[in-house]
């Protein structure tokens, strides 16, 4: 029996080298994702992906950065695109932004080997998400629920606390009666090494490490890299989630520093650029990413996305929580004025939505005032906000009765409600029950976003 070996030709035809890339002439056909060994005139070897190709250059993104390369150096293309190994062992580990692990422990003996490019879900075969994920944090479970297969981001600020959200959110989250079914997958692009050692120390000491798989792309790893660890990362999800039967919450923090590094490539290969200097199929990429989320009809696992990305200026309109909240299922925005006032977590219920929220809360789900309670506290947040402007004004003193309990509730929302402490794991059960003692300070013909039915069976006044 002969068996066919296939000869990878090793081509010396770099004609240019910008940035992070190189660009090799007089190629036969190659893939789109291939991966590339280029060894190097002093014998060492550094490896890369085929990022563009045509008929007359190949671009490659080379991983480690180009130092070192020059027209001398020889490429070959491998045939094969990046996967992951994957097996039940990646949970409790502690992995690069480029899949190795960095924990001290074993390579990962691996079941199969994944492409990490993945595939957005088929929408015919899409599940309707419906079940309540519970993460300890009232201003989320309460009023922006996340459900079981939805993609919710977190829109923040330079300064603000998103990382010790993110930490709590990945030990908190549970899914109510399924808790050893529950995973992780915690995905940090672009942090560095004090914020790295940070993510660590809290997995390991809180215990939360074992029922997660941590991914860690440091700012000083090579800018390609950084677009290759959210693939890696939802790549462990869908396995445990489609093949292993498991529950899967993937967190991604920073999808800013994400594409910053989409924006360097582009650059690099003299695009034309976007919005801000931004690539102008960054909605498309994002999409990519995004679109990995969810249900499939007839597999027991889920995968749900958390994405955090940081609003550059605090600016909501700009191109990255744009695009973001245009392909997600609605966004947490964190306050910088909740955060002066030392409130944690900064959540502003009023911008924030889960768009996906009604199919998972109710009698059966979490409670059956949920949906009241939300609606109520949220308008009289709102209208007791919107009179601290007229305080300003005019004094509290020229204020109506209704117009004061409004204001002194706005207070308590934010000091009972929003404030909890980093460790403070509160059961929707606890949540909702906070949010009926702030209503008792006003009077019960005044909850009119309440049926009679719930305010005879909750209300209590304090007032």
């Amino acid at each position: 029996m002969r068996v066919k070996v296939m000869i990878m030709k090793e081509y010396k035809t770099i004609t240019r080298i910008a940035g992070p890339l190189v660009f090799v002439e007089k190629t036969e056909p190659i893939a789109y994702g291939d991966l590339v060994r280029i060894r190097l005139p002093s014998g060492d070897t550094k490896q890369g992906q085929v990022l563009d190709t045509s008929d007359d250059i190949v671009v490659v993104q080379v991983f480690e950065g180009t130092s070192g390369i020059d027209r001398n150096s020889a490429v070959k293309f491998l045939g094969e695109s990046i996967k992951l190994s994957v097996s039940k062992d990646i949970l409790g580990r502690i992995l690069s932004g480029a899949g190795k692990p960095i924990d001290g422990g074993p390579e990962i003996m691996p079941e199969k080997k994944l492409d990490i490019m993945g595939a957005a879900i088929n929408p015919y075969s899409r599940a309707s998400p419906s079940e309540f994920i519970q993460t300890g944090v009232s201003t989320i479970d309460a009023t922006n629920t996340l459900v079981r297969g939805q993609k919710l981001p977190i829109f923040s600020g330079s300064g603000l606390p998103h990382n010790e959200i993110a930490l709590q959110i990945a030990r908190q989250a549970k899914v109510a009666g399924e808790e050893s079914n529950f995973v992780v997958v915690f995905a940090a692009m672009g942090i560095t090494n004090e914020e790295a050692q940070y993510f660590i120390k809290d997995f390991e000491e809180t215990g939360a490490l074992e029922r997660s798989v941590v991914f860690l792309n440091l700012a000083d790893d090579p800018a390609v890299e950084r677009l290759v660890t959210p693939r890696l990362a939802l790549t462990a999800a869908e396995y445990l989630a489609y093949e292993k039967d498991m529950h899967v919450l993937v967190i991604l923090t920073d999808m800013t520093n994400y594409c910053e590094s989409l924006r360097e490539i582009g650059a690099a290969r003299e695009e034309v650029p976007g919005r801000r200097g931004y690539p102008g199929y960054m909605y498309t990429d994002l999409a990519t990413l995004y679109e990995r989320a969810g249900m499939i009809n007839g597999k027991k696992g889920s995968v749900t996305q958390l994405p955090i990305l940081t609003m550059i200026g605090d600016d909501i309109t700009h191109p990255i929580p744009d695009l973001t909240g245009y392909i997600t299922e609605g966004q947490i925005t964190l306050s910088r004025e909740l955060h002066r006032k030392n409130i944690y977590p900064p959540v502003d219920i009023l911008p924030s939505l889960s768009r996906l929220m009604n199919l998972g809360i109710g009698k059966g789900k979490t409670r059956d005032d949920h949906k009241n309670i939300s609606d109520q506290m949220y308008a009289f947040y709102a209208e007791g906000r919107d009179l601290r402007g007229l305080v300003a004004i005019v004094g509290e003193d020229a204020l109506s009765g209704r117009d004061k309990r409004l204001l002194k509730f706005a207070e308590m929302f934010e000091k009972s409600f929003v404030q909890q402490g980093k460790r403070d794991d509160r059961s929707i059960q606890q949540t909702l029950d906070i949010g009926w003692g702030l209503l008792g300070s006003i009077p019960k013909q005044e909850l009119t976003r309440i049926s009679p039915e719930l305010r005879e069976k909750y209300y209590k006044s304090s007032g």
